[in-house]
């Protein structure tokens, strides 16, 4: 284990983090932003942990094709039990029904295991625990700011005094509002978990997976919805915050909010799978940055109740993952200038107006309020900013953001003319050949035989590898193809590719970035090295934790996960590749 062990229960509203042995590592209300109650993953003493005496076996995996988790515990005297974590989410009464709340159900399968349970969350991070007000048949945790209950069919006492019982009999706990529930805690535990596990196979049975590596496609998609702030449509970059990029690298940042450049992914990822409802829901939420830049400056990311001022602090009480610190709370990325974020506006809301399962299809008046953010990449496409690397202290022409800025125009073209607007069309068309034609004389260095990461560069980055799967130059085109061999050959170690090698704001990077290397294996089958990307994608594929998860970084020296944890980028990769590399079902049925 080296710390990212964990499965992921939620439902659009909250989501935690459960390790192999069925204890809570991080858990945040009311949302995935508030206070980490569970906080165990940064060194906190707030936990929701179950220990089982003389355990010798343990296991742990999703329900098939839900996002409900099973933890199976296996002790000395032949004792076993089943934890079954989950977070609600079910049809009710014409909506979705997925309240900031976790369920907890405790199965004797077999003896009488001795257990104890520890429920001890925390406040202000990590400062202070919650004080616990007992009831009948529920713990109260309340400090004015958070409240909430923990409702349990287990005895109170020793929950509360950490004192180990025998489970002669099934118990569930049910934590969330801080009100009485309508029923018994084991008739809703058990009520609330079928009607999920219906909600869940429904809805992966919804999905157009390819023919190979179903299992993995299905649990990307499942893990990126667990990421949709579904009361806005915002899409957080991962659950966590501060879990490095290596081992005191203080590449230590706060992902649990919405950056358009990985919302566009994920948005485009499950599109790919026919997930429509997630556009609908990041459409509204992409709306409402648009007016409000009003045709300026669009921050690259946001919080997910739109939320523009992310001011970075520390949190000093939480010692860190691993005690490599610091612990941040809040993102100065809010405070950078990132060019690529127009063409990410622009391309992951461009399939809404093509589509008709929608319910609700954009038109022109929507188009025109897309235009001024075209105007905006126009703009901008030439000039400096920190790059999608969200580089300090470094300011440079960036190429990948480049190429996003043309996106912009020419998908603003595309859209133009699909809604018989000829005029705009050829406007948009004739700004997107101006940039292309930029982009092409500046970021093609003959000497390095590649793209390279900045105009006038000499230096590899594996965001240009992106140009072929948007669009800007087709795969077999010579430029693109030597581009891919020398990231091939400086960039890529084993089956893993590192974003750069040069030196940036913290020193050299020590990590490969698993983004990185599914877009090389992307690459590397558009180019026709097709048995080279296969093997490759099943070389990373079993770099994924024990529940099929991953996270933004990747030691190929070591095989450890580093970065925060699950990444969208990272499943949203999974999807891409598969769906690129899969034989056809055409070529099986």
């Amino acid at each position: 284990m080296n710390g990212l062990d964990l499965g992921v229960v939620g439902n659009g509203t909250i989501a935690g983090l459960v390790n192999s042995v069925g204890n809570y590592q991080w858990l945040c209300l009311p949302r995935f932003d508030g206070e980490p109650v569970f906080n165990k993953l940064l060194g906190g003493g707030g936990q929701f942990d179950i220990w089982m005496d003389g355990l010798v076996s343990r296991s742990q995996s999703y329900d098939t094709n839900t996002a409900i988790l099973r933890t199976r515990l296996e002790a000395e005297d032949g004792a076993v039990m089943e934890i079954i974590d989950f977070a609600p989410r079910f049809e009710t009464r014409g909506r979705v029904f997925r309240p900031a709340s976790i369920v907890r159900r405790f199965h004797v399968v077999s003896g009488t295991p001795r257990i104890r349970i520890t429920l001890t969350p925390e406040t202000d991070w990590g400062d202070r625990k919650l004080p616990a007000v007992r009831g009948v048949n529920h713990i109260r945790f309340n400090d004015g700011e958070l409240a909430f209950r923990v409702t349990t069919d287990a005895p109170v006492s020793y929950v509360l005094s950490g004192t180990s019982f025998l489970l002669e009999q099934d118990v569930s706990f049910i934590l969330g509002a801080d009100e009485s529930l309508t029923d018994t805690v084991d008739v809703i535990t058990l009520d609330w978990e079928e009607r999920t596990r219906q909600y869940w196979t429904k809805w992966a049975r919804s999905l157009a997976v390819p023919y190979e590596w179903q299992e993995a496609a299905i649990r990307a998609a499942i893990t990126l919805k667990l990421c949709v702030f579904e009361e806005t449509g915002g899409i957080v970059a991962a659950l966590t915050t501060s879990i490095p990029e290596h081992e005191g690298s203080e590449r230590n940042w706060d992902y649990r909010f919405c950056w358009i450049r990985d919302a566009y992914f994920t948005v485009t990822a499950l599109n790919r799978l026919s997930a429509m409802g997630t556009l609908e829901h990041y459409m509204r939420w992409v709306r409402n940055i648009v007016a409000q830049s009003k045709g300026g400056h669009i921050q690259p990311v946001y919080g997910i109740g739109l939320e523009s001022d992310l001011t970075e602090e520390y949190a000093t009480h939480l010692p860190g993952f691993r005690h490599t610190g610091p612990v941040r709370r809040g993102n100065q990325a809010a405070e950078h200038i990132q060019h690529d974020v127009y063409g990410q506006v622009v391309l992951g809301v461009s399939q809404s107006f093509f589509d008709s399962r929608l319910i609700s299809r954009p038109g022109i008046a929507e188009f025109r309020q897309l235009e001024p953010v075209g105007e905006r990449a126009f703009a901008v496409h030439d000039t400096p900013d920190a790059g999608i690397w969200e580089f300090r202290t470094i300011a440079e022409v960036h190429t990948s953001s480049a190429i996003m800025c043309w996106a912009a125009c020419d998908r603003l073209s595309k859209i133009a003319a699909h809604l018989g607007l000829p005029d705009r069309a050829t406007y948009w068309s004739e700004r997107a050949a101006i940039i292309h034609k930029t982009i092409l004389e500046k970021a093609w260095n003959p000497k390095a035989g590649a793209f390279t990461a900045s105009f006038g560069g000499d230096t590899l980055d594996a965001s240009v590898l992106l140009m072929a799967e948007i669009g800007f130059v087709p795969a077999s085109d010579e430029r693109y193809v030597a581009t891919v061999d020398a990231i091939d050959s400086t960039l890529r170690e084993g089956n893993h590719v590192y974003r750069y090698k040069t030196e940036d704001d913290f020193g050299r990077p020590k990590t490969a970035f698993t983004a990185c290397t599914f877009w090389h294996i992307d690459a590397l089958y558009r180019v026709g090295r097709v048995d080279e990307s296969r093997e490759m994608f099943e070389s990373v594929l079993s770099s994924r934790n024990h529940v099929g998860l991953l996270s933004e970084d990747f030691d190929p020296s070591t095989g450890d996960l580093w970065g925060n944890f699950p990444q969208t980028y990272c499943m949203v990769g999974i999807i891409n590749s598969a769906a690129l590399l899969s034989k056809p079902w055409s070529e099986v049925i």
